[in-house]
């Protein structure tokens, strides 16, 4: 069974980049998001098992979506895809829940040791 992915970017091409940057034999069945809320209610639809989300975002931002998670107990793994890569926003998001802290432009090489790491892929 695919397991779910939501990507989360209000770019376009950001979004389609990190696609393309997934491990190719990950079972996944990937949505996408433009913003922090709509993100939110596609994971409560059950869009998203795992979240690669941005920070700086329209409407509601990354840091707000992982607050949202945190205090309503949701259940997912969220790896922060941003290029704002300043010590105070890596510890900010990893306190806030984030399993993982990728630099922009996002890479495979970066992706899979996360992936490893958590028994999401091998």
């Amino acid at each position: 069974m695919a397991l779910p992915i939501l990507v989360v970017d209000d770019s376009t091409l950001a979004r389609k980049l990190l696609v393309r940057s997934l491990p190719e034999d990950w079972d996944v069945d990937i949505t996408q998001a433009s913003d922090g809320a709509a993100a939110l209610e596609l994971y409560r639809a059950g869009k998203g098992a795992v979240i690669f989300l941005d920070l700086t975002m329209p409407v509601m931002n990354g840091f707000e979506v992982l607050e949202a998670i945190r205090h309503e107990g949701l259940d997912t793994f969220v790896i922060v895809v941003s290029a704002d890569v300043q010590s105070g926003a890596v510890a900010r998001a990893k306190a806030l829940g984030a399993i993982g802290f990728i630099s922009k432009p996002v890479s495979t090489e970066a992706i899979r040791p996360i992936l490893k790491e958590y028994g999401l892929h091998e």
